[in-house]
């Protein structure tokens, strides 16, 4: 009997019929892996194969056919996923496969029916599919049914671990799952699974902290690269409209927009995934592309989907997606980037360059399923530059930095590694507060054991935590009873008594929008009665405003506008930038280029090798302003701008100014590029300098959701270990001295 057969025979009959049903072959390797260290070990697993290779039926099958053969009470395995779009998708897909064996699935999140929820909390069974709001909320409000609920639980399943991995939600999930065990006094196994892990043994580590046991990982595989992918690249109100050189009508056609009227032609009959990097431009091209479709006659078939928008909006897309019968284009957001099997998608379009390699595979894996290779189109729209423009702006980064972010993966499979976070005082703020909610009056120094005992805080120290607890009880946040315990305080009341609490991520004040009896989404600053605003990829006008109940009722009008909401475009890895600067000096032809991103390129690469923007790190524009490129991500880029403040005043440097993390303009009147290099080396060459010196006194760094709760100390040390880079940006300062390029 070979080892797919034993596996296979292992499986109970609802199973096998399962797989009957959907006309496996036989089971992949990554079902055979996790069944060997689910049935044979007692090991945590993390599952990292590709999109569409099967990780949750691999995970789960093992998982079910113990739930089945030995049955417990209450919840037997605690399913977690950072989406709702997500836990919705997997309810249905596990519960189809539950259909037989009488095991029961439950989802729960903001927008589960609240009589689903009670039939849980009444008899808990089964697999419980949860959010870690939902999770949060459970712990706080029903500390004391925990034990019973999760009386027997076996396992704790975390999907899309990649996306959690060093930020305060991906910690809290590791926070909760702490509280859970000592409420319950056992070690549930964890399974976590991702297609897009830079640094397997990183992310096991993240997966098992706390755990007793050791966490398999998933052999790497060897899969060939196929993918269908190309890259055009567009100038935005170009005279010439026609710019795909064709002549078949497309004179007419584009001069809405040659870049989007290419994009319509891209998903055009085709059931596509239409990715931008913000909310704000999938609002605008989804107007766009409805625009377009009644510009030519065609049927509206596009969608959107993010998180601002209703649920019922939201699940419209993906039922209507998942329909094999219907047509249909969705225009999203990273809502739809993570694991929904949204069936046979043809295509994947994305809007510019993604931000990161696990990005791009991520995006481009929603496509190629049932036997189909990947297939995604990237289009660049930028504005065309000037004769006289300056020299970082005759360069189309975004092309640039898609280009950098497909090779890696081709030449190295390189995937970002996962990041740290290791002072998360936001976090440790919350934590708090939720702890002594759920907890009632609590000790101190039992509330210090309890809390940075939990690895999430594992690097904070005793007396930082206890600045955090004077500063908390000096602000009413927390207080002591005579019987010197501690419990919430009157002024944290207004924190806890709000659904928003359970959630660590930054999230704004905003007013539900409706159209007489539909809800269509979220709004931050909504706009005066008879103003117009956009939202789910139409444009709608102020009937109505009620600002005590937060509510805006609006009626539709024609036309397209942008709209903006508060947030951050994540971080940029190092290598991605470093391979930016060799994409503008080698002569390598890539064969997904089209033929108008190719003359672009070109085009890039000659004012690249005619100022020397790839030979040197400094270049001179011309008078006092020069221009550095020091091919660094975020972390470090950010480090180098505060290192060239710090050395501004005797070079009489001003005027500082940057791109993303591309490059940094300014005036130095005192000096030049040599003077600056024997600066900077003087003062952080070698690497020792302390970062909290970069730091001014005066300076708030506020970026978590409770960070206006925390100490000014605290907050600027904690900005300085996980925001800062000293020891990558010192070690680019030594390259520029000694002329080593990236």
């Amino acid at each position: 009997m070979t080892e797919a057969d034993r596996v296979f025979m292992k499986f109970p009959p609802f199973i096998r019929e399962y797989i009957y049903a959907h006309s496996w072959d036989s089971l992949r390797e990554v079902q055979l892996f996790a069944a060997g260290v689910l049935f044979d070990t007692k090991n945590n697993l993390l599952l990292t194969s590709s999109t569409a290779s099967g990780k949750t039926e691999a995970a789960f099958f093992p998982i079910i056919t113990d739930v089945w053969n030995e049955p417990c009470e209450g919840v037997s395995v605690l399913y977690i996923a950072p989406l709702k779009s997500l836990i919705n998708d997997q309810f249905f897909r596990i519960e189809e496969l539950l259909e037989e064996s009488g095991i029961r699935v439950t989802h729960w999140h903001g927008d589960v029916a609240a009589t689903q929820k009670k039939k849980l909390l009444e008899q808990p069974e089964g697999i419980l599919q949860i959010t870690p709001e939902s999770l949060e909320a459970m712990l706080i409000n029903r500390s004391n049914d925990i034990p019973r609920i999760f009386k027997g639980l076996k396992y704790i399943v975390i999907d899309e671990v990649h996306t959690l991995m060093g930020t305060d939600r991906g910690n809290q999930i590791i926070c909760q799952i702490s509280r859970i065990q000592r409420l319950i006094g056992r070690v549930p196994r964890r399974v976590g699974l991702s297609a897009t892990i830079g640094n397997p043994e990183l992310a096991a580590e993240w997966l098992g902290a706390g755990s007793v046991v050791e966490t398999s990982i998933s052999p790497k595989g060897n899969e060939r690269i196929k993918w269908r992918l190309g890259m055009e690249h567009f100038y935005i109100q170009n005279p010439n409209f026609n710019q795909t050189g064709k002549d078949d009508g497309a004179l007419e056609k584009a001069k809405l927009d040659a870049g989007y009227e290419y994009a319509y032609d891209c998903v055009s009959g085709a059931k596509s995934l239409v990715f931008s990097n913000s909310r704000e431009e999938t609002e605008y091209v989804c107007a766009t592309l409805r625009q377009i479709a009644k510009k030519r006659g065609d049927r509206d078939v596009f969608l959107i989907h993010h998180g601002n928008l209703s649920a019922a909006l939201r699940e419209e897309a993906e039922m209507k997606m998942r329909d094999t019968e219907q047509m249909a284009v969705t225009c999203a957001t990273v809502t739809m980037e993570l694991g929904i099997d949204i069936g046979r998608l043809e295509r994947v379009l994305q809007i510019d360059a993604p931000n990161s390699v696990s990005s791009f595979l991520q995006r481009l894996g929603r496509s190629g399923r049932r036997g189909q290779p990947p297939d995604m189109m990237m289009v660049f729209r930028e504005e065309e530059p000037l004769p006289n423009a300056p020299l970082p702006q005759l360069i189309p980064w975004g092309l640039i930095r898609a280009i950098a972010i497909v090779q890696l993966y081709i030449e190295e499979r390189f995937i970002e590694p996962p990041s740290n976070k290791t002072q998360p005082y936001s976090l440790l703020f919350h934590q708090t507060l939720s702890i002594l909610a759920a907890r009632g009056e609590t000790r101190a120094s039992e509330l210090a054991e309890f809390v940075l005992s939990m690895p999430a805080f594992s690097h904070v120290s005793k007396e930082n935590y206890k600045a955090l607890l004077v500063s908390m009880l000096n602000n009413g946040l927390i207080e002591m009873t005579d019987e010197k315990g501690l419990i919430a305080g009157i002024e944290s009341e207004r924190l806890l008594n709000s659904f928003k609490f359970y959630a660590v991520f930054k999230d704004s004040e905003d007013f539900t929008v409706r159209c007489e009896s539909e809800e269509i989404g979220t709004i931050t600053t909504p706009p005066p009665v008879g103003d117009r605003f956009a939202l789910a990829g139409r444009v709608w006008e102020v009937m109505e405003l009620d600002s005590a109940r937060r509510l805006v009722y609006v009626k539709g009008v024609e036309g397209k506008m942008e709209i903006s909401w508060p947030g951050d475009f994540g971080e940029i890895h190092t290598r991605i930038l470093e391979r930016m600067r060799r994409v503008l000096a080698e002569d390598t032809v890539y064969p997904y280029l089209k033929e108008n991103a190719a003359k672009r390129l070109e085009l890039a690469r000659r004012v690249a090798r005619n100022t020397g923007l790839t030979d040197k790190y400094i270049v001179h524009l011309g008078g006092y302003t020069y221009c550095m490129f020091p091919w660094l991500g975020t972390r470090s880029f950010r480090t180098l701008r505060k290192m060239l403040a710090a050395v501004a005043s005797p070079l009489g440097i001003s005027g500082i100014d940057f791109e993303g993390c591309y490059y940094v303009t300014f005036r130095m009147e005192k000096s030049n590029e040599e003077g600056l290099i024997t600066a900077l080396n003087a003062y952080f060459g070698n690497g020792e300098y302390s970062p909290l010196n970069l730091v001014s006194p005066k300076e708030l760094p506020s970026f978590e959701k409770y960070d206006e709760y925390i100490p000014a100390d605290l907050l600027r040390y904690a900005y300085t270990v996980d925001r800062l880079n000293v020891k990558e940006a010192s070690l680019r300062i030594r390259n520029m001295r000694d002329g080593i390029l990236p």
